[in-house]
C-alpha cells in the first residue's frame, strides 16, 4: 500500500477514481460480435478499411480504435472502462494476487534501482538479495542512469516462470560489486497488509483488496488470531477499493449465521441473483468492528452493508465511496479488455448504495470527495445528506440509508490536526530511506517492539530531518508531532515492513481508539 495516501493520519486524499470495483470473473468473446445486428459490425469494419486505404495521411488505426472504444465507454457509467493490452497484465496481476518475477519492492534513488524490501517467499531472498542493494544490470541491459524510468524496470525483472536473469548488484554496506543469478517465480501480492493482536482479546486485520488470494490470506490470519485468544475482530477496510464479489461474500460468510442474505444483484433483465451465508463461518459468535472511510468502495461496501443490514458488529468511520455497480471483464481478442457494468448490487435490506451519476460525465463523479470536504461531511455526521425515501430498517429496527455509500453506525471525523502536505510525505520517505541505508548495522539491534518504545527519544533523528527542511517551513507544534510520528513510522517500515509502520501509526488512530472505548464499556 502506498503509505503516502493515508488520509486519516496525515492528509486529505483526493478520490481520483476507483476502477477496480466489484466484478465477477470470466470473460466474453462475444462483446462486439453484434450477432443480432450485423450491420453495426460491418459499419465499423468499413470505416477502418476506408481510413487505412484512402485517408490522406498515415494513421495508426489500432490507436484510433482504442480511442474510439475509450470514448464509447466514456458515454456509459463511470466504472465501465477499457483496459489496453499494455496495461492488462498489471491489472490482472493485481486482482489475481500474484506475478512472476524476482520479488522485490524498489524505488529509484537518484539514478539507481534500489531494493527497498525483498518480498517474503520470493526468489530474491533465495538468491541473497538484500534491502539497500542497487541493481545495476539485468543480463546485458543497463538499469542505472538519468534516462532510466522506473515504469520500464519491471519488464527486465518480470518474465516467465523458471526463467533466469543475471543481475549485477552493488551492495553499499560492504562496498562490493557482484553478480547473482535469479530464477523467476511466482510472487504473492499481499492482500492482508497487517494482522496482529491489539490487546489480549482484540484482533486486527487490514485488507488492501479483494483479490483471488485474499480469502486464503484472511482465513489464515484470522485463525492465527483466534489461537492467540481473539474474542473481537477489527476488520479495517479503509482505502480498500474493492475486487471480486465472491471473495467479499466468502469473508462475510465467516461472520453471518446460516442462510442470512449477504447481497443480491439485478441485471438489465431484472434477473435477481441472491447470495446467502452458509454453515462454514468460524467467527459467527465473535465481536466485530468494521472500519470504513471515503475510499472504501465496492466489495468493501458489500461487506460493510451485509453486516450492517444483518445487525452484525459495528461499522465505524466515515461514509464510504458509494459504488453499487458490478462489472464483468470481457476479452476483446487482442490482449485488451473492457470491464463492462452488467448489474447493480443491493444490500440485504434492498439498498442500492450507488451514488448518483450521469452517463458520460465522469469528471464531476470523481469530484465527490471535494464536495465532502467543502460540505463539512468529513468533520461532522450531521453534514451527511440523506434522502428520506431511501430509508430502510434492519431486522432489529436500525435505520439505514441507500443512495450513496454506507453511513457508519459510529462516525469518526477525519483528523485535520495531523495534516501534512505531499512535500513532507515525499521528503520524509526519502530521508527515512537514506537514514536506514546509511545506518543498517547500527539499526540491526532493534526489534519492532523496542523500536516503537525507545527509538529517537531524544529527537536526534527528528532534528536532523527538520534541519534539512528548515528553509521551507515554519512548523506548528502539531505539524512537528505529525512529522515525528510519520518519520519514525517510515523508518520502521524500511526496517520491519508494514507491521512496523502501522503499529506506530495506530498509536494515535482515532477509529481504533473508538473501538477500545466501546470494548471498555462492555467490561
Amino acid at each position: 500500500m502506498n503509505k503516502n495516501s493515508l488520509p486519516i493520519y496525515f492528509s486529505i486524499a483526493i478520490v481520483i477514481g476507483i476502477l477496480i470495483g466489484v466484478f465477477f470473473g470470466g470473460n466474453s468473446n462475444d462483446l462486439f460480435s453484434f450477432s443480432k445486428t450485423p450491420s453495426k459490425e460491418l459499419k465499423i469494419k468499413k470505416l477502418i478499411n476506408f481510413i487505412e486505404q484512402d485517408y490522406v495521411d498515415k494513421v495508426d488505426t489500432d490507436s484510433l480504435l482504442d480511442g474510439a472504444i475509450t470514448q464509447m465507454l466514456g458515454e456509459l457509467d463511470p466504472h465501465s472502462v477499457y483496459i489496453p493490452k499494455e496495461d492488462l497484465q498489471e491489472v490482472t496481476e493485481s486482482m489475481q494476487g500474484n506475478f512472476v518475477g524476482i520479488g522485490i519492492q524498489f524505488r529509484m534513488i537518484k539514478d539507481s534501482i534500489t531494493v527497498i524490501q525483498t518480498i517474503r517467499g520470493g526468489p530474491s531472498i533465495k538468491a541473497g538479495i538484500k534491502a539497500g542493494d542497487r541493481i545495476l544490470m539485468a543480463n546485458t541491459d543497463t538499469l542505472y542512469g538519468k534516462n532510466i524510468k522506473s515504469d520500464n524496470i519491471p519488464k527486465y525483472l518480470k518474465g516467465k516462470p523458471e526463467t533466469k536473469v543475471s543481475l549485477q548488484i552493488y551492495r553499499k554496506s560492504t562496498n562490493s560489486l557482484f553478480k547473482v543469478n535469479v530464477t523467476r517465480g511466482k510472487v504473492n501480492i499481499k492482500s492482508v497488509d497487517l494482522a496482529y493482536m491489539m490487546t489480549d482479546s482484540i484482533g486486527y486485520i487490514k485488507l488492501d483488496r479483494f483479490a483471488r488470494n485474499t480469502f486464503v490470506e484472511f482465513k489464515s490470519a484470522m485463525n492465527s488470531l483466534i489461537k492467540q485468544g481473539m474474542k473481537a475482530l477489527v476488520l479495517d477496510l479503509r482505502g480498500n477499493g474493492g475486487g471480486y464479489i465472491d471473495i467479499a461474500n466468502r469473508i462475510i460468510d465467516e461472520f453471518l449465521e446460516d442462510n442470512k442474505l449477504m447481497v443480491f444483484t439485478k441485471n438489465n433483465k431484472d434477473e435477481i441473483e441472491e447470495f446467502f451465508a452458509t454453515e462454514i463461518g468460524s467467527f459467527e459468535k465473535g465481536g466485530l468492528y468494521v472500519l470504513i472511510d471515503e475510499n472504501s468502495a465496492s466489495a468493501s461496501e458489500i461487506v460493510a452493508g451485509a453486516l450492517q443490514d444483518n445487525d452484525k458488529g459495528t461499522i465505524i468511520g466515515r461514509r464510504s465511496f458509494g459504488k453499487g455497480l458490478v462489472q464483468i471483464e470481457m476479452d476483446l481478442g487482442d490482449g485488451s479488455a473492457v470491464r463492462l457494468t452488467t448489474a447493480r448490487y443491493y444490500t440485504p435490506t434492498g439498498r442500492s448504495i450507488q451514488k448518483p451519476y450521469t452517463n458520460g460525465e465522469k469528471r464531476n463523479y470523481y469530484k465527490d470527495y471535494q464536495k465532502r470536504i467543502t460540505s463539512g461531511e468529513l468533520l461532522s455526521r450531521d453534514s451527511i445528506k440523506v434522502v428520506d425515501s431511501l430509508l430502510y430498517k434492519t431486522p432489529k429496527g436500525k435505520i439505514v440509508y441507500g443512495g450513496g455509500g454506507i453511513i457508519p453506525d459510529i462516525f469518526v471525523a477525519i483528523d485535520t490536526t495531523a495534516y501534512l502536505s505531499n512535500f513532507y510525505f515525499n521528503s520524509i520517505n526519502n530521508f527515512a530511506f537514506e537514514y536506514v541505508d546509511n545506518n543498517r548495522k547500527k539499526l540491526s539491534k532493534w526489534n519492532v517492539n523496542s523500536f516503537i518504545t525507545d527509538f529517537d527519544k531524544d529527537n536526534t533523528v527528528l532534528n536532523s530531518y527538520l534541519t534539512n527542511i528548515k528553509k521551507w517551513a515554519n512548523l506548528s507544534t502539531e505539524s512537528k508531532e505529525s512529522i515525528k510520528k510519520y518519520l519514525k513510522a517510515s523508518i520502521a517500515s524500511a526496517l520491519f515492513g508494514d507491521i512496523g509502520f502501522y503499529k506506530i501509526i495506530h498509536e494515535d488512530d482515532k477509529m481504533l481508539q473508538k473501538v477500545l472505548e466501546l470494548e471498555s464499556k462492555k467490561e
